[in-house]
């Protein structure tokens, strides 16, 4: 997170990526104000040998999301707080970098949990069945409801 005003919406990150089991660092790192601290949160964990996705969430102008990005060590999504009030031009902020700094932008902190689980799923079987169960599940019940509200 670019401050600590992100959290709330860094939870609802969380608590979706918890439905998976997945471990959630939260950490808060401005490119804007901090961005040695930022950079050594990048590189500690790069040196940690983990799989990393980061989420990046910064409201008003997104350097977060393209600093992170630029040191190409993991995929980078951009999940900003704040795309209802500044529109396209914060979409412009989070997600248009140069061409070799890729950001991926999903606006929604549930999608952008579901999204970061199908990235760990094409390696983790386990979690490839847990998210092919929840939509067996889903589409079942949607059946189920149609069936129901038609006979």
């Amino acid at each position: 997170m670019g401050s600590k005003s992100d959290l709330e919406f860094a939870e609802r990150i969380r608590s979706n990526l918890a439905a998976y089991s997945i471990a959630c660092d939260t950490r808060i790192a401005s490119a804007h104000r901090t961005p040695e601290y930022l950079l050594g949160i990048i590189h500690e964990y790069a040196r940690s040998g983990d799989q990393i996705v980061f989420v990046t969430i910064a409201g008003l102008s997104d350097a977060l999301s393209g600093v992170v990005a630029a040191q190409r060590v993991f995929p980078v999504i951009a999940c900003p707080p704040d795309v209802d009030k500044y529109g396209f031009p914060k979409i412009f902020s989070s997600a248009f970098t140069p061409s070799d700094v890729p950001v991926a932008f999903v606006s929604d902190p549930s999608k952008v949990a579901h999204f970061v689980a199908q990235i760990f799923a094409l390696t983790n079987k386990a979690l490839s069945d847990s998210i092919q169960k929840k939509l067996s599940e889903k589409k079942n019940q949607i059946t189920s409801e149609d069936t129901q509200l038609n006979h």
